[in-house]
């Protein structure tokens, strides 16, 4: 495989420029990622998608950010249902089975076919500036494996692939990654027996799994953030949890965590060599010319890994329906009672004691 298949690109808006069709035919990355900026109504966002497919000789993961709440970038025209807190709290399985299966229909519809949830973050820090406000499923291991579980089970019907984060456990950080590197004080053995429990409970049916961008020195004294750090993914979650068939994700290497201390490219090779198989280039992507550069560099045997883990994943996916505006109706329709049935969503709101997070402005 290519070492541009490792890449997971951002779009700058809702078509693509002459610049990007030029770099993605030429660079034929793994994936592709959107955001609200790339999103205006239904019909445009699945030529976008259609167009992104065409432009890739091997089927590319076209992924978003749909979980619910203030992590919802399909809000241009599909309101969230609220967040994953206020489904939890409501303590019903069928009111979060509809909330996955419709995430699931709405996403197949737009031609997308991975999304990056559910959060298996325990909630330790409910009402810090962590970035995680409303976006995890409990405070008990117990809670997020039934609510999450279920969420991720409904929309996998769908034929969208669902990516757990932040490995880890990225409710133990008390600031936001998109602006610092958080240092998180504890052991390898302790977050075994706590947050790591959603993750291998759930395993089975988690067909990626993202890593923060926290720094566990008791880890790895090195200094590294988990997304660049061989002893967090390669000897923790690879070699001690076994997770080895399923998808290694970053999180966006754009952030304050990651920029401060490294440059793009040089973490795109560093996650990868430490055994990771994706890096998300969210914003800064018109450079990945540079990050390839630096991927070629490593050993073959690494990309040979790699590929039978992405040629695995996309062999589940489905092929995305012809859109219908019967069936975005439909889905509309379904959101809307959904959400009449359940508490207002004040993670939304930005006022408060909690400041607002790069996280719901993308």
């Amino acid at each position: 495989m290519r070492p541009s298949q490792v890449l997971v690109s951002g779009v700058s808006g809702p078509e693509l420029t002459r610049e990007e069709v030029h770099l993605f035919q030429k660079l034929q990355p793994g994936g592709f990622i959107l955001f609200t900026r790339n999103i205006v109504d239904p019909w445009q966002t699945r030529q976008l998608t259609d167009s992104l497919r065409e432009l890739c000789e091997e089927t590319p993961l076209i992924a978003i950010d749909n979980e619910g709440g203030r992590v919802w970038r399909t809000a241009p025209f599909s309101p969230a249902f609220p967040s994953a807190a206020v489904l939890s709290g409501q303590n019903d399985p069928k009111l979060i089975a509809q909330a996955g299966w419709i995430t699931g229909r709405l996403l197949s519809l737009l031609g997308i076919n991975l999304n990056l949830a559910p959060v298996l973050d325990l909630d330790h820090h409910p009402n810090s500036s962590n970035a995680l406000n409303g976006r995890c499923w409990g405070i008990s291991e117990q809670e997020v494996i039934n609510h999450a579980g279920v969420f991720n089970r409904w929309q996998r019907r769908q034929g969208i692939a669902g990516c757990a984060k932040h490995f880890p456990c990225g409710g133990r950080a008390a600031n936001d990654p998109h602006h610092t590197l958080p240092i998180v004080e504890i052991g390898q053995e302790e977050i075994l027996r706590t947050d790591i429990i959603p993750y291998t409970a759930l395993m089975p049916e988690l067909d990626a799994i993202m890593i923060s961008h926290l720094h566990f020195p008791q880890i790895d004294r090195s200094g590294l953030p988990a997304s660049l750090s061989h002893n967090i993914i390669k000897g923790l979650l690879r070699d001690r949890l076994g997770f080895d068939h399923q998808l290694v994700i970053t999180d966006d290497l754009d952030m304050g965590a990651i920029q401060q201390s490294y440059g793009t490219p040089e973490a795109a090779r560093m996650s990868i060599e430490a055994g990771g198989d994706l890096v998300l280039l969210c914003h800064d992507f018109m450079n990945a010319e540079e990050s390839v550069a630096h991927l070629e560099k490593l050993s073959p045997s690494i990309f040979y890994d790699i590929q039978t883990r992405l040629e695995r994943a996309k062999k589940r996916l489905k092929i995305p329906p012809p859109f219908s505006e019967e069936e975005f109706a439909s889905i509309t329709r379904d959101l809307s009672k959904l959400k009449k049935s359940l508490p207002p969503d004040e993670s939304n709101s930005t006022s408060g004691e909690t400041p607002a997070s790069p996280v719901q402005n993308y």
